[in-house]
């Protein structure tokens, strides 16, 4: 499988993302965490189809962003994502978004990711196979961004 350990996508803000103050709501960003994760397990050869059939799975136990700049209908945003750290039952995953014309940095994030049984709902450890498809990158986000944008 593919192995990929900085994940990047692209999304252009539309009309949906927009609150009422016209910037993009803090509540997209939230999905595109999830959205660009999910993505990022997909093409690193975890799709969902793939956690269904161990029965394992992961489930968020904490999301924390730091918001620098707004973004606005019509920009383009370049969200990337990666996997910070492991513990025996949990990772960290980081996130960057940036403007992707202006390379301004729009927001920092992370997420504490708990790996559970789907069937009782209890953490089990996060199995070989799966950490070594997600290898740690050991950079903050600020790094990533800079690194991308250079």
């Amino acid at each position: 499988m593919a192995q990929i350990n900085i994940y990047t996508q692209q999304i252009v803000i539309g009309q949906d993302d927009i609150d009422m103050q016209r910037r993009v709501s803090n509540l997209r960003y939230v999905a595109w965490m999830q959205d660009v994760a999910v993505a990022h397990s997909a093409v690193c050869g975890w799709p969902m189809e793939r956690y269904e059939s161990i029965s394992q799975g992961w489930v968020v136990r904490q999301h924390t962003i730091t918001y620098k700049r707004p973004a606005f209908l019509g920009d383009v945003v370049t969200a990337a994502t990666w996997i910070a750290s492991y513990a025996s039952r949990r990772s960290l995953r980081r996130y960057v978004f940036w403007n992707t014309e202006e390379k301004n940095l729009l927001a920092e994030a992370e997420t504490q990711w708990v790996f559970i049984d789907m069937v009782s709902g209890k953490p089990v450890s996060v199995p070989e196979e799966l950490q070594t498809s997600f290898p740690v990158v050991d950079k903050d986000a600020t790094a990533i961004f800079k690194m991308l944008c250079a």
